[in-house]
Order: C-alpha cells, then structure tokens, then sequence
C-alpha cells in the first residue's frame, strides 16, 4: 500500500481518534522487540512542545551526533512528524514501519497517533540514532510516547488545554503532564509558576526537579542572552532564529536539558549557539512575507493567544492587522478571542474542514461577546479569506492566520 493508503486505514481501525491508556501499545511495542539503544528526550507541556524540539534537535545535529525527532501534527505531509538529521524520512520507511507493526499487532486496534508513535519509533532503532527527541501528542502520563523510557524529560507549560481529557484545572493538567518524569532522574520545568501536583509527582517519584527562574535562567538583552544555571553562566548566546519573546523560555528548557546530558553526549559552546541560531520550525510566530506582513502561528488556546499578542506589540505594524481565524470547537475560543482581540482590526473567519471545526456562528459569538463592535467577514473557507486579504491589504498592513494548525496548513498549500 501508498503511504496516502496506509494512513487511511489507520484512520479506520480504531473506534475512537483518541485513547488515553497504554496497555495496548505496550503489548505492540513488546512484541516488536524494539533495540533502543539510543539516548532519548521526552518533551511535554501545553505550549512550547515543538520549538523545544526544534532547538535541541537543531543543537545535537550541529555538534555531529546522528539525531531523531519525532513530533506532531504534522502541516501538509505525514513525514513531518518523523525526522532523521533534520529532515522528513521517506514514504518507504514509513510504509515498513507500519507493515511490521500490522504483522505483530494482531488482535490489538491502536490509534492513529499510537501507530505513528510506534512507527517512528521502528524507524529510529534502524537508523543507529545517537539520540531521540520525542514531543509528547496529549497530556503526557498516558500519552503514546511515554511508552519509551526518557533519559531526560521536559514539561515546558502547563496551562488550561484538552481539558475533557485532563482535567480542568492546571492542578489536575499539571500532574497528567508530569507523568513523563522518571524516578530518580532529573525533571525540568519550563513553566515559571508550576502547579503543586507536578511538584508532588516529582518528590513522590524521588525526581530532582528543575524549574525555570528558580534553578534555572535567562536574561535578555538586545542581541544575545545569558543562561545560568545555579552559579554558572553561558554568555553572550545568540537569539533563537525562531521569532516570539517566549522562544528564550524554550531555548533555556533546551540547554537545561544539554546540560543535563552532556556526560553522555558532551558538545562544544560552538555547537550551542549555531544550533540555537539556526533551529528552524514552521507555524510558530512565522512571518513568511513582507510588505505586506503575512505571519503564520497555530496559537489555539489562551496561553499560546497571549503568547502571539506580546509578539505582534513587539513587532507593531505602522498599518492594520487583518486575522485570518479558524479553531477547533473543543477549544477555549473565547479565551483564544480575548487576548488578541485588542491587536486585530479585521477579522476573516472560516470553518476548518475538519470534524471537530467550530462553526462560523459560534466564532462570529466569541468575537462579538469580547468586542461588540468587532469587524468581522466570514467566508466558505480559509483559502478565500486569505485571497481576499491578500487584495484588500496595504503595504504596511499585515495579516496573521492563527488558531489553529489547520488554519495555517490550509494558508501554506497556497504559499509557493
């Protein structure tokens, strides 16, 4: 079968998209025997997940090791999620990986995220890794991922998201995230203000927890950063390529984590600031034309929302921003609405093409109830808002699509 062939039956076999247990992935995994010999990072949290990725991944390659990178989803092509040396692995690879997992699976259904899990998984322990990066999917103590056993495990926010799977308080979230960290082994913490549960979890499993602004830190200046841990610094390292004040919160998870490991993969300062500088990652505060501005970011939940408001205040348009928005119904809108709302003049809504889209209705009410008075158009889809946009908009306008990774999937299949 096609890739194209093979992710449609995937799709089909199991009753439900999501299902939080690990019972049966453990069994597959088991009975692929699986020879992991390489070092791995596990990667949680609410936001910040993929460009804490992005950043350790880019590091590791630039100080010559051989590097994995597993994440999801994925924009416009499945092998997104499953990188060797940065770049996306074959349909080929993929395909294999999938035929041995259906040889051994039998009487076991798995889901779509748990068979691409296994997949890259596959796919790394054929390809002599020196070390895997692996982003956690949802949540983290029952997610696919935590399968693997972590040398080193991050949680990099907690905040209010996938609340009918986790919980609705950053209590209960916060120790579903925390479920990724290992007895005995060190925990990092990206989130300034960690809820007690997480910090509880980490003593009840006798893990030395380390969390940003206490044991670790950052200060900013123009064109550089320092980074210190207890009393010893990194100076002068350069800005992540990747845009947003809140990159240097993802940067400080990255080198809190070389730092952790760096008695087994030992690198150069050298290596640090190239691979900083050049750690690329799509749909994250991506501004992918000028003049007009056109910016690109999945935020799809508040945290995220006021993490893109702080970055359009940083980088102010002399002209209008127009927002190209569409979002999931399961998620928080109205708390996605609120934090931008005072940075948008214009809102070009649409509804996603997917079963879990909110519907214009129910956009249009978010926007309206925050600001009554709000300038909104609605249209068939994403794409025409854009090429509506695209017409209407000045030179020193801009226009952002945000909310979510379909909204900025469906803007990029029209950007050459």
């Amino acid at each position: 079968m096609s890739l194209k062939d093979w992710l449609g039956y995937i799709e089909s076999i199991h009753p439900s998209t999501i299902d939080l247990t690990l019972e049966r992935i453990k069994v597959v995994v088991e009975r692929l025997n699986l020879d992991i010999s390489f070092s791995i990072i596990t990667v949680g949290g609410t936001n910040g997940k993929g460009s804490t990725c992005a950043i350790l991944e880019s590091i590791y390659k630039e100080a010559g090791y051989k590097v994995g990178c597993y994440t999801s989803p994925h924009f416009l092509h499945f092998n997104e999620r499953i990188k060797i040396q940065a770049d996306p692995v074959s349909d080929d690879l993929i395909c294999e990986a999938f035929t041995k997992i259906e040889s051994v699976r039998k009487e076991i259904s798995l889901t779509y995220f748990e068979y691409g899990t296994i997949a890259a998984m596959i796919i790394f322990a054929d390809a002599d890794l020196d070390i895997a990066i692996l982003e956690v999917g949802l949540g983290g103590r029952l997610d696919a991922v935590n399968v693997f056993d972590s040398d080193c495990a991050i949680v990099t926010s907690i905040d209010l998201d996938h609340m009918d799977y986790l919980g609705h308080t950053r209590e209960a979230i916060g120790f579903e995230k925390a479920g990724i960290y290992r007895a005995n082994k060190i925990a990092i913490c990206g989130d300034f203000d960690p809820p007690q549960s997480l910090i509880n979890h980490c003593e009840s499993i006798q893990a030395e927890l380390k969390i940003i602004g206490k044991d670790f830190a950052y200060e900013a200046h123009h064109d550089s950063f320092d980074f210190s841990i207890d009393s010893s610094f990194v100076m002068n390292l350069p800005l992540p390529s990747l845009q947003g004040f809140f990159q240097l919160t993802n940067a400080s998870n990255a080198l809190m984590a070389v730092k952790i490991m760096e008695d087994q993969l030992p690198l150069t300062e050298a290596a640090i600031q190239q691979g900083i500088a050049s750690a690329l990652l799509p749909g994250r505060f991506q501004e992918v034309k000028t003049n007009p501005s056109l910016i690109l970011d999945v935020a799809h939940n508040p945290h995220a929302a006021r993490s893109l408001s702080d970055s359009l205040r940083a980088h102010s348009a002399s002209g209008k921003t127009i927002a190209i928005f569409s979002i999931l119904r399961d998620k928080d809108i109205l708390g996605v609405v609120e934090a931008v709302s005072l940075d948008i003049d214009a809102w070009y809504i649409a509804e996603i093409e997917n079963e879990r889209a909110a519907n214009i209705d129910t956009i249009s009410n978010a926007i309206q109830k925050v600001n009554p008075s709000a300038h909104i158009v609605p249209f068939k889809n994403i794409q025409e808002a854009y090429q509506f946009a695209s017409n209407e908009v000045a030179r020193n306008d801009r226009i952002i699509a945000f909310g979510s990774f379909f909204t900025v999937a469906d803007i990029m299949k029209l950007i050459p």
